[in-house]
């Protein structure tokens, strides 16, 4: 690990006290141009003794605003203390979380969550393909798993491009090649040029990772042009670290982005997502109109929480990477044991092993546990075939141990 270390809390404290020193402080810098301010101190108070040894609740206090993308250079001198937090966080992840290489650069920014990542990197080559080949919205498809996140046809909904789903194996939630090489085909034939490639490292419903070379292939095969991002909204900070073998990382070069949701398995607060990409891709979504902002506007956010930037940064920071291997490892074994116990009753599911997500075929589980423990069905309308349970940080073995009893006494 070149950047990633575990920090004392007088550490942390020290640091985020220097950054917060760097920002503006409205309380007693008259800024007179700047529309922004500290939290209303009729509401919120600022004085109370225990912020000294609360210094997220001292950012969200100051409220700072992280507008624009600060790895590509000038950004608002107002907040450039949190700034570098928030880069320095940034190139922790590129590097010693998603395998970057050393002397690569990477540009990024903590969006307002997964969603909004997936968004900022099909809007980037969305742009991408239509300076460099001219190409017209019609001529440019996303194209990614039936496991997908709802934000890749969503994505496509907002910027006038369509969403193509590749169907997977019921039981291994696996890309069918065959399908995948059918539905390319049937899209070169309607007119399809140019391919916004979304593999997933962990879908939300079963935790399922793809193999990014089978869609590499297959393009290669077609003669397509494509850009690759990976969606790791709910992997990213644990199939990494789990998975010292994985390859769907910045060592592919056919992986261009990857989005990573922080206030998942980080425990971060909601709002917390983050966006990382290779230098020299986040032009293409340049707010040339932003000119009031320094730096100018590239994100889709566009202002945006300093204070859920260093949460980010506080987190990485105060676990380091043997901390958060060991956390990590706890949810593994938690979740290995409920597979475990699911075998002896005979209920089938799916489990990616790396991930702490099972997800047990509906006909199993009676209606009375779906409620009782708060299981949640692959579709709330329609035949559901599947219910998934997710080791968080909450869930012990106890409560896995009480679930497994009730499902046994439901047979």
């Amino acid at each position: 690990m070149k950047i990633w270390k575990k920090l004392t809390t007088t550490e942390i404290n020290h640091r985020i006290t220097g950054a917060l020193k760097e920002n503006t402080n409205f309380k007693t810098v008259k800024s007179l141009g700047i529309p922004a301010s500290h939290l209303d101190g009729e509401v919120f108070y600022d004085n109370a003794p225990f912020l000294e040894y609360a210094p997220l609740l001292r950012t969200f206090v100051q409220n700072p605003n992280h507008i624009g993308c600060h790895t590509l250079g000038e950004s608002e001198a107002f907040f450039a203390g949190t700034q570098a937090l928030e880069r320095e966080a940034i190139e922790l992840l590129a590097k010693d979380v998603l395998k970057g290489d050393e002397d690569e650069h990477f540009d990024g920014y903590i969006a307002s969550g997964g969603t909004e990542a997936n968004l900022q990197a099909i809007w980037i080559y969305r742009n991408y393909f239509k300076r460099i080949y001219k190409a017209e919205h019609h001529e440019i498809a996303i194209i990614s798993s039936a496991d997908s996140h709802y934000s890749m046809p969503k994505s496509g909904n907002i910027l006038n491009i369509d969403w193509i789903e590749v169907p997977v194996e019921f039981n291994t939630r696996d890309i069918i090649v065959d399908k995948l090489n059918e539905v390319v085909e049937n899209s070169k034939s309607n007119g399809k040029k140019y391919f916004i490639v979304v593999s997933n490292m962990a879908t939300t419903m079963f935790g399922s990772v793809d193999n990014p070379n089978i869609y590499v292939d297959v393009m290669n095969k077609h003669n397509l042009k494509f850009k690759m991002h990976v969606d790791a909204a709910f992997g990213g900070f644990i199939y990494p670290i789990s998975n010292t073998e994985s390859k769907v990382n910045f060592l592919n070069e056919h992986i261009s982005s990857i989005t990573l949701d922080a206030h998942k398995m980080l425990q971060a607060p909601y709002g917390t997502g983050v966006f990382i990409a290779r230098k020299g891709l986040m032009k293409y979504v340049f707010t040339e109109e932003a000119e009031y902002v320094s730096g100018m506007d590239i994100t889709v956010s566009g202002s945006r929480s300093g204070a859920n930037a260093l949460s980010v940064w506080m987190i990485l920071f105060t676990y380091g990477p043997y901390g958060w291997l060991e956390k990590i490892n706890k949810l593994l074994y938690r979740t290995s044991w409920l597979c475990s116990k699911l075998d002896e009753l005979g209920v089938q599911y799916f489990r990616d092993p790396h991930m702490n997500l099972v997800t047990m075929h509906a006909e199993y589980i009676p209606k009375v546990l779906v409620t009782k423990y708060g299981l949640v069905p692959q579709t709330h309308t329609g035949d559901n075939k599947w219910y998934k349970i997710v080791v968080m940080d909450h869930v012990e073995l106890d409560d896995l141990n009480m679930f497994i009893k009730d499902l046994s006494n439901s047979f």
